[in-house]
């Protein structure tokens, strides 16, 4: 292994959504790795703000855009990881690996990141046993709910994933979901050629394939996964990999064991100490469930007409700060804020889960109109953090939740945030953070990004603590 450098990065990630990135975020950060993770590709003067750095994510939406989208976002933005010469540069996408040919395709964005990367093969973690999600010959299997104790299922027939709004689950093998989104060979490290090599270390043959999946089953096994993927990194051979926050882990453990990291932080728990606000654009049938349980447990609700705004949003609306959005925004905003006064802890929400009627309307409305998936998760993402920002200007709010991985890219953006830090876990794939976010009053608040399928019944009410 080529000798590490304590001037260079370890690591910098790209998350395609804001959620996905927080899960990475606390997972180098656990490893003692000093990460922060920025909205946009951070520039010298705001890296210059963040010393001491040795690992960078940058939070993107990946996941909603076309396949022409990703290339006008992504390359760029690779472009730019490039300059800071880490050892690991990582797409990091979501564990039940959301996607299709059409929207947030994987396989695009490993094709955009080998052209600039060169890396061969690229290694595909999909599997994250920290979270629930499992890979065993190919195939993906996910628990019901990320930090629960509910079911495993095959992903094609996982309760929630398969109805996802934007990506449903058809395939539960990965080679062939991927097959369908890039022409490149696509290889499997399996379940037994991985204890094999744990038994009796090997150089595995990797040269057939542009692509390598590896299988894991439990968290023990990903620091293996870990040592194979920092073998290919060499002082001038940045390694591009792909998947979900199992990379951050297996390359942190693997780094823990060579000494090359100090231990993780020993974190305490945080209270909220004042308000605090749930903002969500979810769809999850675990986010509905959490819903239900803090309605009934010390949240007032106010829920957002989505039917109304979705007749009245035009396509302009979305490409630029809306007026109508700005007024949705501030009448929703004014609600909140007197639920505030009143003592209360408002949750604002799009819908309870894909049963919602609210779903299937705009859903036929934005079709009439020609919109296209990701325009519901840009409308109300800009929605949700506006009401956000405005709550925070005129109250104490002390800790905001944001949920739904599609929508709380755009929320992030609204609510004027650069950067966020970990300051402490909540549950795993959702950490507690610190946002800098300059000239907004959402600056040195705590925020958590919590994906749809993410925490237990009780989340929401464990953040009153």
């Amino acid at each position: 292994m080529e000798s590490m450098n304590n001037n260079r990065l370890l690591i910098a990630f790209y998350g395609d959504d804001f959620t996905g990135s927080t899960d990475a975020l606390e997972f180098l950060s656990r490893a003692g790795i000093k990460t922060v993770l920025f909205i946009e590709s951070p520039s010298a003067e705001q890296l210059a703000r963040y010393p001491d750095l040795q690992a960078i994510g940058v939070a993107g939406k990946s996941r909603a855009l076309s396949p022409d989208e990703m290339e006008e976002a992504l390359t760029p933005t690779f472009i730019a990881l490039k300059k800071l010469n880490p050892r690991h540069v990582h797409y990091k996408v979501c564990s039940t690996f959301d996607s299709s040919p059409t929207i947030g395709s994987i396989g695009k964005a490993i094709d955009i990141g080998v052209s600039i990367f060169k890396t061969k093969p690229v290694p595909l973690l999909a599997a994250a046993p920290h979270l629930g999600r499992y890979g065993l010959f190919g195939n993906l299997f996910a628990r019901m709910g990320i930090g629960s104790e509910g079911e495993i299922y095959r992903l094609d027939r996982h309760p929630s994933m398969r109805f996802h709004p934007t990506t449903p689950a058809d395939e539960s093998d990965i080679r062939l979901h991927l097959g369908k989104q890039t022409t490149k060979k696509i290889g499997l490290f399996n379940i037994l050629e991985l204890h094999q090599y744990q038994q009796q270390s090997f150089i595995p043959d990797f040269s057939a394939h542009e692509i390598v999946l590896f299988d894991a089953l439990t968290a023990e096994e990903l620091k293996s996964i870990g040592e194979l993927i920092d073998g290919q990194a060499k002082i001038d051979q940045i390694v591009f990999s792909a998947g979900s926050s199992a990379i951050e882990k297996a390359l942190g453990d693997h780094w823990k064991e060579k000494g090359v990291l100090q231990g993780a932080t020993d974190w305490k728990a945080i209270k909220a100490d004042g308000p605090v606000l749930v903002a969500s654009g979810s769809c999850s049938a675990v986010t509905a469930g959490q819903i239900s349980y803090a309605l009934s447990n010390g949240f007032t609700e106010l829920p957002i007409d989505t039917v109304l705004l979705a007749n009245q949003v035009s396509e302009a609306d979305l490409l630029s700060d809306s007026e109508l959005i700005h007024l949705a925004a501030k009448t929703y905003a004014e609600q909140t804020i007197a639920l505030i006064n009143e003592g209360k802890h408002p949750l604002i929400h799009t819908s309870l889960g894909n049963d919602d009627p609210r779903v299937a309307e705009t859903d036929l409305i934005f079709k009439a109109k020609g919109f296209g998936k990701a325009a519901t998760a840009q409308l109300y993402g800009q929605l949700l953090g506006q009401i956000v920002k405005q709550t925070a200007e005129a109250t104490e709010l002390k800790r905001i939740i944001i949920a739904g991985g599609d929508t709380s890219s755009y929320a992030a953006r609204a609510m004027g945030i650069e950067a966020v830090e970990m300051i402490a876990p909540l549950t795993p794939g959702a950490p507690l953070c610190l946002a800098y976010a300059p000239g907004s009053a959402i600056n040195h608040l705590q925020v958590v990004f919590k994906g749809g399928q993410v925490g237990k019944e009780e989340f929401f009410n464990n953040n009153l603590i």
